[in-house]
């Protein structure tokens, strides 16, 4: 069994001038949630064994901070693969993580992590910014990802709602 945590990355901001979308940063409201989801990953002993992010601005950020708060000490793996990637850029993205990984955490965007927690889970979920979702797989190696394996949607959390429930 497999723990696939899918995490869309925090609120951004047009505001700061960037030209690019790809460098948009994030705003307070982000800068705020992020931490937030680490410390829920924490608490739910969810750390991951590896995290891997969209090289977008935000997507890093997001990671960085989700890390810091949940206690996550090894490298974040940055891949452009995961920058408004497809379904099958994120299938490819997640059959490509080391067998000895059993819990990853992947940061990106939208529609893709919509898209895989449908394919996936079964389930159409509308994920906010800073969303997290804990899918477990019933496979033994990421490569069967591929497989399209019906994966257990566990729990799904969103900024709003974990702050309600007093983990900010």
């Amino acid at each position: 069994m497999k723990t696939l945590l899918l995490l869309r990355h925090a609120k951004s901001s047009w505001s700061h001038g960037v030209a690019s979308d790809h460098d948009r940063p994030l705003n307070g409201r982000g800068e705020r949630a992020a931490p937030l989801m680490g410390r829920l990953i924490r608490h739910h002993e969810l750390v991951p064994d590896i995290v891997v992010s969209s090289t977008a601005r935000r997507a890093h950020r997001t990671a960085d901070l989700v890390a810091d708060a949940c206690g996550y000490e090894k490298e974040i793996r940055a891949t452009g693969d995961l920058y408004h990637a497809s379904t099958a850029e994120w299938l490819s993205v997640v059959s490509e993580l080391p067998d000895d990984v059993d819990r990853a955490l992947l940061v990106g965007h939208n529609p893709g992590i919509e898209e895989m927690i449908l394919l996936l889970g079964g389930e159409h979920h509308r994920m906010s910014t800073a969303a997290l979702a804990q899918l477990v797989l019933p496979i033994e190696n990421w490569f069967d990802v591929t497989l399209i394996p019906r994966a257990d949607l566990v729990d799904l959390w969103m900024p709003r709602d974990v702050e309600a429930e007093g983990m900010a």
